[in-house]
C-alpha cells in the first residue's frame, strides 16, 4: 500500500502546477535543443527528437521527480569530434553504449561517488562547461554579417530586458518569435535554422544506428560513449543534488543512473542525441511549482506537439537568434561568484577549481577535467591531514628511555614524517612508541611503524609500542614484520 500511495504522490500530488510548469519548459526547450543540436554538429531534429525521448522515459525511470532532463550542452560539446569524424549514426552507436555504461553504473551504485567531488570540482566543471558553450558560439560571431550581429544584439536585449515586465513567457522563446518576425519583415539575408539541417517532419521512428557492429566500431565510440556517460552522471547527479537542496527532499541516486541510461539508449533507437539532466531547465521547472514526475512527462509530450504543430515556423528561425540563446545560457551558466572568492577561497580550493577548467578547455573533455580536479581535490586533502600528526619525545631522567608521543592520524601520507621523527641511532637502551593519542590507517602506516622498529633492534635497542587503539591493533597484527618470528613473513595484504 505504500508503494502505491508513493507512486501516487510522485506522480499526481500537485498535477495543475506540474501541468503548468511542464508546458513552460517544453516552450524553453525548443531553442535551447536546436542550439544544442549545432554545437555537436547534427541536424536540429537530432537534438529535438532527443529532448522529447529522454524527458518522457526520465519521467518513468528517473530517480529524482520534477527533475528535467534533455538534449544538453554539456554532452553536445563532447560528441563534436566523433560526428565530424565519423557521422551522426556513430554518434547513436556511442550514445547506446553510453546508457549502458551508465545502467552499469548505477546497478554498481557509483552515484555515491559524488561525494567525492568536491565543491571547487563542481564549480570548476560549470564555469568550464559555460565556458565550452561560448566558444560553440564563435563560428557565428566571426566574418558574419552586420545584420546578424544586429539580430544576436536584439535577441540579448530582450533576452535579459523581457523579464523585467513579466516572467509568464520565457524571455528566450520570446526574443525567438521577435528577431524572427524582425528578419522576416526586413527580408535579411541571415542563416535561417532550415540551412542548418533536417527538422522533424514525423514522430521519431525506431532503427538501430547504421554501423558495422565490429571491434573497430567499439574501439572508436567507446572514449566517446565513456566520457558522454561520465559527463552526463555528473551533471545529471550534480542536478539532483541541487533540486534536493530546492525541494527539502531526497532523490535515489542509483535510480537516477539507470534511469538516464535508459533513456540515452531510448533516444539513440529513436534518431535521438545523448543527453542529461538540464540544471537550468530543472531549476525554471522547481521554481514554477513543479514537484512530481508529471512535469517532466508533460514537458516532454508537449515538446513533441510542438514539433509537430509549428514545424514550418522553426525552419525560419533566424541562428543569430539561437546564438543569442546559447550566449545567454553561457552567461547565466557560469558562476561569476567564483572569480571573486578567488580571493577569500583557500589557495588549495582556488587552484583546484582554475585547474578544473584549464583542463577541460585545453581537452574539450568535461570527464578529464573533473577526473584531474578530484585528483588534485585528493592530493591536496592528504597533504593538509598529513600535517595533522605530529611527534614529541622526551627523555627519561637516567637517560636511558626516550619516550615518543604520537598524535593524530598516521597514513601513507604522513608515514615518512613518522619515520623521521624517531631517532632510532641514539644511544639510549629503549625507545617507548606511544600512539594513545594516533590511529594507523593502512599498510604504509603499518611499513613505517615496521622500519623503525626493526632498524632499532639492528642497533641494538629495545623497542616498546604502547596504546594502539583496537583498529590500529588489528592492523598491524596482520601486516607488520616486527612482531612476527624472525624469518616469517607477514601476511600479504588483500
Amino acid at each position: 500500500m505504500n508503494r502505491y500511495s508513493g507512486l501516487a504522490r510522485e506522480w499526481f500530488a500537485n498535477p495543475r502546477a506540474d501541468a503548468l510548469s511542464g508546458i513552460v519548459v517544453a516552450l524553453a526547450l525548443i531553442p535551447e535543443a536546436i542550439g544544442f543540436s549545432v554545437i555537436a554538429g547534427v541536424d536540429p531534429k537530432v537534438g529535438l527528437y532527443a529532448s522529447v525521448v529522454i524527458a518522457i522515459v526520465i519521467a518513468f525511470t528517473g530517480g529524482r521527480p520534477a527533475m528535467i532532463s534533455a538534449a544538453t550542452a554539456a554532452t553536445a560539446v563532447v560528441m563534436v569530434d566523433l560526428v565530424r569524424d565519423h557521422g551522426v549514426q556513430y554518434l547513436f552507436a556511442a550514445t547506446i553504449l553510453m546508457g549502458v555504461l551508465q545502467i552499469g553504473a548505477g546497478l554498481l551504485k557509483l552515484g555515491r561517488l559524488m561525494r567525492f567531488v568536491s565543491r571547487s570540482v563542481m564549480t570548476g566543471f560549470v564555469n568550464a562547461l559555460a565556458i565550452l558553450i561560448f566558444m560553440a558560439q564563435l563560428p557565428e560571431l566571426t566574418g558574419v554579417s552586420a545584420a546578424t550581429y544586429g539580430l544576436i544584439a536584439l535577441g540579448l536585449v530582450i533576452i535579459y530586458g523581457f523579464p523585467r515586465i513579466t516572467r509568464a513567457v520565457p524571455a528566450p522563446l520570446v526574443a525567438i518569435v521577435v528577431v524572427t518576425i524582425v528578419s522576416v519583415v526586413f527580408k535579411l539575408d541571415v542563416r535561417a535554422v532550415a540551412q542548418l539541417g533536417e527538422l522533424p517532419s514525423a514522430l521519431p521512428s525506431f532503427g538501430w544506428p547504421e554501423v558495422p557492429f565490429t571491434f573497430e566500431t567499439l574501439r572508436i565510440i567507446f572514449p566517446f560513449a565513456a566520457t558522454l556517460a561520465a559527463v552526463g552522471l555528473l551533471e545529471s547527479l550534480l542536478t539532483a543534488q541541487i533540486v534536493d537542496d530546492m525541494t527539502d527532499s531526497t532523490s535515489n541516486k542509483s535510480r537516477e543512473c539507470v534511469g538516464q541510461g535508459l533513456a540515452n539508449m531510448t533516444s539513440a533507437v529513436f534518431g535521438g542525441m545523448g543527453g542529461c539532466a538540464m540544471i537550468g531547465q530543472s531549476v525554471i521547472n522547481v521554481s514554477s511549482g513543479a514537484r512530481g514526475r508529471l512535469s517532466t512527462l508533460v514537458a516532454g509530450a508537449f515538446l513533441l506537439v510542438l514539433l509537430v504543430l509549428l514545424q514550418d515556423l522553426l525552419a525560419i528561425v533566424p541562428v543569430a537568434a539561437l546564438t543569442a540563446v546559447m550566449i545567454m545560457v553561457s552567461v547565466n551558466t557560469f558562476q561569476w561568484r567564483s572569480l571573486l572568492q578567488l580571493r577569500t577561497n583557500p589557495l588549495a580550493s582556488s587552484v583546484v577549481m582554475l585547474a578544473t577548467v584549464a583542463v577541460v578547455v585545453a581537452t574539450k573533455d568535461l570527464a578529464i577535467g573533473v577526473l584531474v580536479g578530484v585528483l588534485l581535490s585528493g592530493v591536496f586533502f592528504a597533504g593538509k591531514v598529513s600535517r595533522l600528526s605530529h611527534v614529541v619525545s622526551e627523555l627519561s631522567e637516567d637517560g636511558r628511555v626516550r619516550t615518543y608521543r604520537v598524535t593524530g592520524q598516521v597514513f601513507f601520507a604522513s608515514a615518512g614524517a613518522f619515520t623521521e621523527s624517531i631517532d632510532v641511532l641514539e644511544p639510549v637502551e629503549r625507545i617507548v612508541i606511544d600512539v594513545h593519542a594516533a590511529h594507523f590507517w593502512d599498510i604504509s602506516a603499518v611499513g613505517a611503524l615496521d622500519r623503525v622498529v626493526l632498524k632499532a633492534r639492528r642497533n641494538g635497542r629495545a623497542v616498546e609500542i604502547v596504546g594502539l587503539n583496537e583498529a590500529s591493533a588489528t592492523m598491524v597484527e596482520r601486516f607488520a614484520a616486527h612482531d612476527k618470528p624472525e624469518g616469517a613473513p607477514a601476511p600479504a595484504a588483500h
